[in-house]
Formats: C-alpha cells, structure tokens, sequence
C-alpha cells in the first residue's frame, strides 16, 4: 500500500473566476444503481481480463457448496465468448423483496450491496461466506453486453436477461417440466470487451481457480467443459489437501507432511464463532521454490494475509519450542520465523465468519482475529506432532537452526561493510536487537505515553521506537545548518542514521539503520498534525528516505468496542480500523448471542490508553497492521514541492484558501 503526499491539482494556479462561476447545483451529478461500476471498473474489479467478473460467479456457486446445499458446479466456454456457470444449490430466491417489492433475484444482479450473505444471524443463508464487499455479480452484470440467469426452487423455473447491469428481459416463472432439474442456479455472462485490456480468459488461471475448489470442498465435482474442442475437465478430491499437495510439491518433503483441522464448537471460550476455523497440509522441504497457497471460504487469497501469518506464528511457535525442550539450539544462534517459514511448502483454508479483505478483488485477509485463530489452531497440533515424533522433529530442527546460521552469516557481512564511527544514539531511542535493513524498523511515537506502551509492546528483535515531545517544528521554511538546533529533529536524524540533504545533494544512505521509518501518531487532529509536519520534514530535508521507499506511515485504530460477557466468553474490548472491521466486529458478536445494542462503541483516539498486546495487536504487528508506504504519487518532485509550498510555507495563507475553497468538498475524513 502507499500513500501520496497531498498535493492540489496541477492547474490551479491557472483556474479562473469564470471556471469557478460554472460550479453550481447542476454541476453535481449523482451516480445510480451501477454507474460507479461502469465508470470507474478498476475500483471494483481487475479490468486486465474478465476472470475476476466470473470468479464472482463461481464463488457464489461454491459459497452453496460451503453451506452444504451444493455437491456439483460447472464452467462452460462457450465459441461466441461467453461463459456459463451452473450449481445444483439450492436457487436464488425470485419472489419480492419484502421491503423492495422487486425479485429478489433482479436486487442481487442489479444493487450493490445486496445479498443473503449479509444476514449474519444464527438463521442466516450463509453463516460463512467469501466475503461481504457486497459488489460481487452486480459488478459481473455491469460490465457485460449480456447476462442471463435460470434458476429451479420449489418445482418451478425463472428466467430474466440484462444487458450492461439493465433488465432487458423481465422475470418469467413457469412450472418445472418433468424431467427438469428440482434446483439449482444456472447464469450465462458475456463479458464487455471495451472493459478490458483482453476479453480472453487465462486459462490456466481458471483451470487452477476450480481445481482448487474441488480440493477444498470434499464431496463437490468441479466440471470445465470447452464448447469449441468438447474438452471436458473433472475434478473431484477425496484426499483433500494433503493429495493436493503431494502432487504438486517442488520437492521431495523432509520429513512426512503435517496436516490437521479444527474448527470453534459452541462452548469455545476463546472470542472465536461457532465454525470458525482452519484446515492445513505442511510440508518441508530442502530446495526447491516452496508453494504456497491459502484459501478464505473457499476464496483464493494470492496475496496471503492474516490466516498466512497465523500460520507461520503457529508453526515457528511449536519449532522453536521444541528446539527448546530438547537443548537443541547452538550457542548464539538466534531463531526467527522466517527460519522455519522459508521452507515450508503449504496449502490452508481458513473459515472465518466476516472476513475483511484488502480491495474487492479479495487476494489479501486483513481480518486481524484470522492471525489469533489459526496460530490458537496449529501451533498446539504440531507441538503434540513433534513430541510423538521426535526423530521427525530433529530433522526439521536441523534445516530450521542451518537457515538461521545463514541468515547471520549473511547479516555480519553487512555489519562488516558498514564500519564503525556511528554517532551516539539518543537516549530516548529504545534500539533493536538486529542489524538487518530487511527486517528493522523505528517507530516516530507521539508522545511518552504512547512511547511507553509501544516499548512493552514492540518486538525488541526488529522494533525500536524513538518517542517525541510535542509538535516537531514546521521544518519548511528552515535552513539546513539550523536543522539541529531543534532537539527533536536532531534525534530522528541521528538514530535514522541519515544527515539532512535537499533533493540536489547525492546524499549518502549508506548509514540508514532501519528498513522502515513509521510516523506513529494518534487518530485525531492532533495526531494528523504531527504527521503532517513530519512528512514535511522528511520530503523537505530527508527526500532520499522517501524515494528508496524507507519512509511509512502507521494507520491507529478508529473504534473500540467495549463487549459485554457472552455465555462463557468474558467482557472484553475490541479495536476497529475502520468501518468494515467494525461492521464485522458487531456481526461477531451478534453471532455470539450478544444483545443488540449491549455493546458500546467509542471513537477512539490515544494510542496511550491501549494496552502494550492491544498496541501491538492493532498497530505495531506486521501481520495484522495498516503501513502506508509515502512516494510522490502522480507528481514529480518539482511539482510536489510547489505543492507542499502552499501547504506548508508560512506566507502562503491565500494559496491555502483558494486549494480549501475550490477543493475541500474532495477530501475524506475519518470521523
């Protein structure tokens, strides 16, 4: 992710009182219905190839499998371009919306937003599903020049077509023919080419898109047919995902493959719902490039995400304890989770409740509770594994102590090119242990509060965290030698490791200590303040750091949640982002049995009333954090500086005025 510094548009300086005079009420358009989606397709969808648009087709057909009413699903290509997909579930409803008065069916192609995943009680149609974005086949109907959907319930078949989201063939019921399939979804999509950089398919994608979902739900048959060669494709997995695996390691494994399940039942104490949970296949292997694949609900997450990292705490946990129970780690060897994660190959489907994902296109989990539930799952299974199996356990023990010898091998060669000669840290700064750019980073905090709860709560390997007194000085209009008069930029560009350059200077980044620099600050204005004029101290002094990609921004949370006992589970405080990890907070609880409305909601502001697990949960762990890297955006870095100058400088109070007037309604505030 990144971030672009602010910056107004490049013809401001030439806007008119004639073009300012033509911005009226007519000036305001409104998008309906799935306008948004055909005006700006890349914010919903991958526009490259349409694969995505039917992937959302496909996925509502496994969402059925996934809630056991479906055992069969079938892709057809079709010789005129379009693609088919149909289920034996259990049919879209086509009666009216209650509260609509439309076919329900015409809603869930026509609306954003609209679906039966979204009811999450105990009654819902899909207690687990992929995903709640809400655009997903309305976003398939808006971008094709057809789409026709046929479905069987309730001894009876309904049929209605659209073309570019519009209904051109109104809802026809008629009574099912004998014969007839009893139920089931059939839709036909012809994508828009004018959408898409290619209308052709990539075939291999699709073809490991439904060979994996055949593997991840025991019992269903995945069919492609070719209408143009009568190529027929069948998959059908009784193996699951340890013959999955098997058949495509990059290697023969180490040692035999770990694989395990399990799932949250009723009485689960832990702040997991019911059915929550994870199956996994581990295998280890000394060469070959590792594969890797993880699944949310049957979606495919190429990107990982949470569950992935859950995984890898989970299986570093139980090596590392293991090492420990058997004396088996030399002498200043120090283990990290990339010692154990970077040979292992894996395939993981986890099952979480409301998964959050990271863009519509669902390739990266942000749900930060999928990181506890998969590591509460794994990591106790592959202790007992390796404690039955010690001979077993030694090996991995061996290739897992070898990788962290290289590791620090490979460190000290790097200590050993820098020299000596560095200058005294402040005494604020609480260094790390590790001297590797890869995996270092400090921590800017607001204040000493702050300050104290991220030290408890940092990783000390990798983590350092400087505090700062106060608002740091606007640095734009400041003269590099008298830079370091001020005591708080003194000691950001000591324990850095970078001395103040400009733009022109060939500056020297040799010295840099950390990997990453994040501005952490808290979620109000105070906090985007500091923010603001570190920002404004690093493009205007330190722009080396931004343009090598060392300079980042933390994301605190938005809301806390205060949560009252729920059956066995105890009161307990949850923290939110932003309004989708609220959203699925409040559906969790809902889940749980909880009250409506016994919950209550906070905007939350102090990093300083956190706990250091809370801090480190939300805000500091790289698994489960928001880090928005800061470049220069679409601007170059002229254009950039005439920008932050009128932002910034303090004779440009007019300048400011004229960007707030003509651009302020632009500008997205978390409130």
């Amino acid at each position: 992710m990144s971030t672009s510094l602010p910056h107004p548009s490049p013809s401001l300086s030439s806007a008119s009182s004639s073009a300012a005079s033509n911005y009226a009420e007519g000036s305001i358009r409104v998008l309906k219905g799935l306008e948004p989606v055909k005006q700006r397709p890349g914010m919903y969808t991958r526009t490259d190839n349409p694969l995505h648009i039917v992937q959302e087709v496909i996925d509502n057909a496994a969402d059925e499998a996934l809630a056991g009413f479906c055992r069969r699903i079938q892709v057809t290509l079709y010789a005129d371009g379009s693609v088919g997909v149909e289920d034996d579930g259990r049919g879209i409803p086509f009666g009216l919306h209650p509260e609509e008065q439309v076919p329900v069916v015409e809603i869930v192609f026509t609306r954003l937003h609209a679906g039966g995943k979204f009811d999450k009680g105990s009654g819902g149609a899909y207690s687990f599903s992929g995903g709640l974005h809400g655009v997903g086949v309305s976003v398939t109907n808006a971008l094709a020049t057809r789409l026709q959907v046929q479905v069987w319930r309730e001894k009876q078949s309904a049929v209605l077509a659209f073309s570019g989201g519009d209904v051109i063939e109104p809802l026809v019921v008629r009574p099912a023919t004998p014969g007839e399939r009893r139920q089931g979804t059939a839709v036909r999509v012809w994508p828009d080419a004018k959408y898409f950089d290619s209308n052709e398919l990539p075939r291999h994608e699709l073809v490991h898109l439904l060979r994996s979902k055949a593997v991840l739900m025991p019992g269903v048959t995945v069919t492609l047919k070719t209408e143009k060669t009568g190529e027929v494709m069948t998959w059908a997995y009784k193996g699951g995902l340890r013959d999955y695996l098997s058949q495509s390691l990059n290697g023969e494994p180490l040692i035999p493959l770990f694989e395990g399940e399990q799932y949250a039942g009723s009485g689960e104490t832990e702040n997991f719902a019911e059915g929550e949970g994870a199956s996994w296949c581990v295998a280890f292997t000394e060469d070959g490039a590792p594969l890797r694949e993880s699944y949310v609900n049957l979606i495919p997450t190429v990107a990982g995400g949470t569950h992935e990292a859950g995984l890898k705490d989970g299986l570093f946990a139980a090596v590392k304890g293991f090492i420990e129970l058997h004396a088996l780690l030399p002498k200043g060897v120090k283990l990290m989770p990339e010692d154990v994660f970077s040979r292992a190959s894996f395939v993981l489907s986890a099952k979480v409740l409301d998964p959050q994902f990271q863009g519509q296109t669902k390739e990266r989990l942000n749900s930060r509770d999928a990181l506890r539930l998969v590591t509460a799952y794994v990591r106790p299974a592959l202790e007992l594994w390796l404690n039955q199996h010690v001979e077993y356990g030694r090996k991995l023990a061996e290739l897992v102590i070898r990788q962290a010898q290289s590791r620090q091998r490979a460190s000290q060669k790097v200590e050993k090119k820098r020299g000596s000669g560095v200058a005294v840290l402040p005494g604020k700064l609480t260094d790390c242990e590790s001297r590797d750019l890869a995996l270092n980073e400090v921590f800017l905090v607001e204040g000493d509060s702050a300050g104290g709860s991220a030290k408890m709560g940092r990783n000390k390997e990798t983590q350092a965290v400087l505090p700062l007194r106060g608002k740091v000085l606007n640095a734009w209009e400041v003269e590099r030698d008298r830079l370091f008069a001020n005591a708080e930029i003194h000691d950001i560009s000591v324990a850095v490791g970078v001395d103040p350059h400009g733009p022109e200077d060939a500056a020297d980044l040799s010295g840099v200590r950390y990997g990453k620099v994040c501005i952490l600050s808290d979620a109000d204005v105070d906090g985007s303040h500091i923010q603001v004029l570190l920002l404004t101290l690093f493009f205007r002094h330190f722009p080396r750091l931004i343009e090598a990609g060392h300079v980042y921004v933390a994301k605190p949370p938005l809301f806390r949640v205060d949560a009252p006992a729920r059956g066995k589970k105890p009161a307990a405080k949850f923290y939110a982002l932003d309004d989708g990890e609220l959203q699925a907070i409040l559906d969790k609880l809902r889940k749980e049995g909880a009250r409506e409305g016994s919950w209550s909601i906070s905007r939350f502001k102090g990093l300083g009333e956190m706990s250091a697990e809370q801090l480190w949960d939300t805000t500091l762990n790289p698994d489960t954090r928001r880090l928005l890297r800061v470049d220069y955006g679409a601007l170059d870095l002229a254009a950039t500086a005439l920008s932050m100058g009128k932002l910034m400088g303090k004779g440009e109070a007019a300048a400011r005025r004229e960007l707030m007037e003509l651009h302020g309604d632009s500008v997205e505030v978390d409130v």
